[in-house]
Parts: C-alpha cells; sequence; structure tokens
C-alpha cells in the first residue's frame, strides 16, 4: 500500500516533510499549498511537486503572477489519504474541520493545543498509541528533543528540571530581527514541560529563554534519579538510542555552529540534523542527580516523526521498522 500524502503548507517544515515523504517507498507525495506564488512555490513546481492554493482567496495571487495551480486545498483533500498540516500554529485547528470534512486522516504539528488530535507523538517514546489514529499530533521540536532523551532513560526518572535555551527565529525569518536580547519566558514552569507530558508520563518541569541566534535550540537537563546509574551507563543507552547522536567538545565541537557545520559535511538537505546533539562531556552524575546538555535543530527533528506519524496512522509497520525505514531514507545515522 502507498498511501497518499499531501502538504498542507510547504514552508519551514512543510518542504522538509514533503522531501521525506518522497524518500520513502510506502508513500507518495500528491502536492502542497502555497497562499502565494513565492520561491518556496517557484521551487515546487521546478521540482515536479502539484501546487495548489491554500484556499480560494488566494487564486488571484497567482493568476497574477501566471502560476498555475493544480487546484486549491479542497481539490487536493479529494486526492489524499492523510493531510500533513505545516500551517502556522493555531491554523491547524480551525483546518480540521475541512479535513474531517473530507474524510481524510490529519497529521498535526506542535504549534497547535494538544486537544487537536487523539494522540501527541514521538515514535520511539510512544508509537503504538498512534496506530490507526485519524489524527496525530507531532509535538515541537523542544519537545520531540526532550522526549527522545528522556525516555531512554524514563526507569531511572522521579524528577527532571530542564532550561531551554531557544533560538530567536529560523535563518530565513529575517522579521523577528535583528535582535539584541536575552528573553525569558515569564510563565514559570514554561508550557514544555506540560507537553512532554502529553508523549511520556513523567515529573517534569522546564524554563525557557530566548537568545539571539537562528541556528539551533539548547537544552539544559537535570534529573533526580530513582535509583542509581553511572555516567557510562547513560553514554551507553544514549549510544543506542535512535536519533541522538554523542558529540565531544575535545573534537571540535564547541557550539551549535559546528553541529551545523558537521550536517553540512555529511551534505544533508538543508543542513538538517535530525538527530538529537548530546555533548559526551556534559553527562555527569552527582549523588543522586544526572546531568547533561542537548541541541535540537529546531527545521528539522520532528520531520522523520512525521513520517513515523503517517505510518502509525495506516499501521503500515510496527515501531522498529518505521524508524529503520525512516532512518535509511533520510541517512539519519542511527
Amino acid at each position: 500500500m502507498r498511501v497518499k500524502v499531501g502538504i498542507n503548507g510547504y514552508g519551514t517544515i512543510g518542504k522538509r516533510v514533503a522531501y521525506a515523504v518522497s524518500k520513502q517507498d510506502d508513500m507518495k507525495l500528491v502536492g502542497v499549498t502555497k497562499t502565494r506564488p513565492d520561491f518556496e512555490a517557484y521551487r515546487a513546481e521546478e521540482l515536479g511537486i502539484p501546487v495548489y492554493a491554500a484556499d480560494e482567496r488566494f487564486l488571484p495571487g497567482f493568476e497574477e503572477a501566471g502560476f498555475e495551480v493544480a487546484g486549491t486545498l479542497e481539490d487536493l483533500l479529494k486526492e489524499v489519504d492523510v493531510i500533513v498540516d505545516a500551517t502556522p500554529g493555531g491554523m491547524g485547528a480551525r483546518n480540521r474541520e475541512l479535513y474531517e470534512k473530507a474524510g481524510v486522516k490529519a497529521i498535526f504539528q506542535g504549534g497547535e493545543r494538544s486537544e487537536v488530535a487523539q494522540v501527541s507523538f514521538v515514535a520511539q517514546a510512544n508509537y503504538e498509541r498512534a496506530l490507526g489514529k485519524d489524527y496525530v499530533r507531532v509535538v515541537s521540536c523542544n519537545t520531540t528533543g526532550l522526549s527522545r532523551t528522556l525516555s531512554a532513560l524514563l526507569e531511572y526518572i522521579d524528577y527532571v528540571y530542564a532550561v531551554m535555551i531557544r533560538r530567536a527565529a529560523d535563518p530565513d525569518d529575517s522579521k523577528r530581527g535583528p535582535v539584541n536580547a536575552i528573553r525569558p519566558s515569564v510563565e514559570v514552569p514554561s508550557h514544555h514541560g506540560p507537553d512532554v507530558q502529553t508523549v511520556i508520563p513523567v515529573n517534569i518541569e522546564t524554563t525557557a529563554f530566548v537568545v539571539p541566534t537562528t541556528l539551533m535550540h539548547v537544552h539544559s537537563v537535570m534529573i533526580e534519579l530513582k535509583k542509581p546509574i553511572e555516567e557510562r551507563d547513560v553514554i551507553d543507552i544514549f549510544e543506542n538510542t535512535t536519533r541522538v547522536l554523542l558529540f565531544e567538545k575535545e573534537k571540535g565541537f564547541e557550539s551549535t555552529a559546528q553541529l551545523i557545520e558537521f550536517a553540512r559535511d555529511l551534505h544533508r538537505e538543508w543542513n538538517n540534523l535530525y538527530e538529537i546533539a548530546v555533548w559526551r562531556e556534559s553527562v555527569s552524575v552527582r549523588g543522586k542527580r544526572l546531568f547533561y546538555i542537548q541541541a535540537v535543530h529546531q527545521e528539522s527533528d520532528v520531520v522523520p516523526e512525521n513520517v513515523d506519524a503517517i505510518r502509525a496512522a495506516f499501521e503500515l509497520a510496527d515501531k522498529r521498522e518505521s524508524i529503520r525505514k525512516t532512518n535509511r531514507s533520510l541517512g539519519i545515522l542511527k
């Protein structure tokens, strides 16, 4: 069975998911939507991807530019089995009624509230919960990053406190910068902890700060342990956890800049770093507390989760097989 997939929103996440879907042998990319004929729409056209207007209201803009669209979102919904909603946060909830009316499954993103879907999803943490579901929410980049490493350590966790050091904007977002400030999230705890709890059962609190960078997020994680574990054991767990990679400062990985350069050296599309990067030297056990620092590439870590969410929704494969297929198709290192 090849699942027919549409992408509603061909931006930072949507175009990466479209690329990932096109690499799967059990999925077919039917088309994507845009609100205007910008460079991303033209690039999709160059790649042979049918472009649909996100709504009839946007048709005149395409017509004035002489850009021929394949139809509107409603037309795309007639051609697909599932729609990946990669629209700006909050719009997915409004779009769900359209998807229900069309009788298609939907994959939402982390900018939506958890209530938009039947399950919040991170493949390695709770793949089974999404089997056969009609509406699945792939959680945010930060929640995905925390869920991947924490789920691997779950049996040892009594309590988690994590500080989220967040990038101010994506690299192509000039509307938010330049910025010369550090902006704290004054809601304590921040929303990230409760979001993690929609994926895994863990006692967690988080705080967050936005800093003037565009490359990645960084998390400083402290875990109060319910049972002893050695640093070497933690490193072994991470080394054997899919989509988590250990990096060493002594090998030149001093910052997020080198992590992105590593992804460039792999010739990854858009220098995607799908894996969560953990600094090996940061893994430290002090009495009953475990510490580590990780980095999250906000533009790409959720991309493989979208692919796995589609497989789970259609029960195309079990957890291990889906992750294996997705990893292999995207060149994920483990």
